[in-house]
């Protein structure tokens, strides 16, 4: 810029500011601020960045306020733009356990930005830049500003009288557009609202393709920088934290790409991790009037964000693996708001949760139960078989095949029943750290059952484990090893296997104590419960299942089999005598050809 410019504008400048001195009303603007020439002014000077500064400083800044009874949403004339939202009905972890009732913000102009860019042919304008004139009536607020183009550019705020969704329209249509996109530039300084620290920095971006209508999200890795370049069209994109989620979702349209990135800041305690969404958006939608957006500002809740009106946002809450879904989504989910409607304590309420569940599998558990019977009142003839062949475990599993086939004992009449239940303690461990309705619900001496009780804080950290005891997970862990020791009273020692089970029912709880001391204590306290009541199943099946009644069914089986009648072996115990006797075949095979070579 010249010599003349600068003087050019500085003459300016000081005139605006002494005609506000001398002439302007001394009076504050009751509701709206005055229209500033801000034609005028682009006129003047079409160097942008400046005009803004000029208009900036003739308009005082007017904050309103939206507010339901689940948010408070204020906005600035300046720009036109978000200041805030704060989430009313919820508090950060600080403020819970500090007892504050201060509501939670998810959005703060001081650390977020949600800006503008259209291309008009007077250059790049942000339009988070230009003054604007707002008028607001009731929870509706409708902003004209100018261009330094001298074009009028209409914006507005539409908040319904509760939830968490907010409207927003841009009308460019008077705007000469040059080019073929406009730009939104969406970041998030994600500050810690829960307990956990690690957990919070897996904060990510979502987002859903239009073809094909796939979900697809970046990693949620707690440490390294993740990033995506999206070069088809998008339907919506949201940053989704730990509980809580910020939308953004085009109403009649899509954007055209976008370019998303996550960067976890392992040294910053306050800004914790960075979601930068750079979104590109075509000039003819705006030009179209296809500009209407919503944005969701709310709890990352199954219940709320499944009803919003666009495809798969209920994704946003990660009830489970696919596989899983139609347990936690079909089962679990309503099951747990049915409680919710008769139980207020947390506590109880997983209680009976567990109580259900594991009635329900009681059939399996039982019929495991008599499988593991039918085992164990033969483990006298499987013992002889061992110690009559040695230490040929492929010709002891064979003779034990054997053994079950005589008997009609279908070796996977016990697995079967305990595999059946691992999808629901799989999906437990799946939904349980994304339960918001966990948060802060307190139970015995853990205050939040959506995270870990801390019974003791070490002054070291131990590898693996933390820096703290979850007492409740050390619950879990003892229930796990009586529950263990219990199991391999009453289970028979299995000759050939590779791995020593009995061994496993001890080691197992352990290293899942390390793994779970930093889960929410919720799902801790769930598998404590389910352990306790597994061993009270077992005891009570044990009193009505007779023994003496099974040892007298095999023993009848044995004599029907032998005479051409009795049960029929499964396909499996057929396919795996098969496989055991062709190993026993390449084995003496193989011994022949070594006393060859010899």
């Amino acid at each position: 810029m010249d010599r003349n410019s600068i003087t050019g504008i500085v003459l300016i400048m000081g005139m605006l500011l002494g005609y506000q001195y001398f002439f302007a009303p001394k009076e504050e603007a009751s509701v709206a601020p005055k229209a500033v020439a801000s034609k005028t002014i682009a006129h003047a000077k079409k160097d942008t960045a400046v005009i803004a500064v000029l208009d900036s400083t003739v308009q005082k800044e007017q904050v309103y306020t939206l507010e339901n009874k689940d948010i408070v949403v204020k906005v600035s004339s300046i720009g036109a733009k978000l200041v805030s939202v704060q989430l009313k009905n919820y508090k950060s972890y600080a403020n819970f356990n500090a007892g504050k009732n201060d509501g939670l913000y998810i959005y703060n102009s001081n650390k977020d930005e949600f800006a503008i860019e259209l291309p008009t042919t007077s250059g790049k304008v942000k339009l988070n830049t230009i003054a604007f004139v707002g008028v607001q009536t009731g929870n509706k607020i409708e902003f004209t500003g100018t261009t330094p183009g001298g074009q009028v550019v209409k914006s507005s705020y539409n908040l319904a009288e509760s939830g968490f969704l907010l409207d927003y329209q841009l009308d460019a249509k008077s705007v000469a557009l040059s080019g073929g996109d406009y730009f939104i530039h969406w970041k998030e300084q994600v500050h810690q609202t829960e307990k956990d620290i690690t957990e919070e920095r897996k904060a990510t971006i979502n987002y859903l393709l239009t073809e094909d209508e796939e979900f697809d999200y970046l990693s949620e890795n707690p440490s390294s920088v993740t990033n995506e370049n999206l070069d088809q069209s998008i339907k919506w994109i949201s940053f989704k934290k730990k509980y809580f989620l910020s939308g953004l979702i085009p109403q009649g349209f899509t954007f055209k790409k976008a370019s998303l990135t996550a960067t976890p800041n392992l040294t910053d305690s306050l800004n914790i991790k960075t979601l930068d969404a750079q979104i590109v958006g075509s000039a003819s939608d705006l030009s179209a009037g296809k500009s209407n957006f919503q944005f969701y500002f709310g709890p990352n809740d199954y219940s709320i964000v499944n009803k919003v009106e666009v495809p798969n946002f209920g994704k946003n809450v990660k009830l489970s693996y696919d596989f899983l879904l139609p347990i936690t989504k079909y089962i679990f989910v309503p099951l747990f708001g049915f409680l919710e409607s008769l139980f207020t304590n947390y506590g109880l309420l997983i209680i009976v949760l567990v109580l259900i569940i594991k009635t329900a599998l009681l059939p399996l558990t039982y019929k495991s139960y008599v499988s593991m019977a039918k085992t164990r009142i033969l483990a006298p003839e499987i013992a002889a078989i061992k110690e009559k062949i040695g230490d040929d475990a492929a010709r002891v599993q064979q003779e034990t095949m054997k053994l079950y086939g005589e008997v009609g004992v279908n070796p996977l009449s016990g697995c079967i029943p305990v595999l059946a239940t691992m999808p629901v303690l799989m999906a437990v461990f799946m939904l349980f750290p994304n339960l918001i309705n966990l948060r802060q619900e307190s139970f015995l001496w853990a205050n939040d059952l959506s995270t870990y009780d801390s019974f003791i804080t070490l002054p070291f950290s131990i590898p693996f484990y933390g820096a703290h005891v979850s007492l409740f997970c050390l619950l879990m862990t003892v229930s796990q090893l009586a529950y263990g020791y219990y199991n391999n009273q009453i289970t028979p020692d299995q000759p050939g296997q590779p791995i020593n089970m009995k061994m496993m029912a001890y080691v197992t709880p352990v290293i899942f104590m390390f793994v779970m001391n930093s889960f929410p204590a919720g799902l801790s306290f769930y598998y404590f419960v389910s352990n306790l009541v597994t061993i009270g199943q077992q005891l009570a099946i044990r009193k009505f299942v007779n023994e003496d009644k099974i040892k007298a069914l095999l023993d009848e089986n044995r004599k029907k089999i032998a005479a051409g009648g009795g049960p029929k072996k499964s396909k499996f115990s057929q396919y795996l005598q098969t496989q055991l006797k062709t190993m026993e075949e390449q084995q003496k095979e193989a011994a022949k050809n070594t006393k060859k070579k010899k």
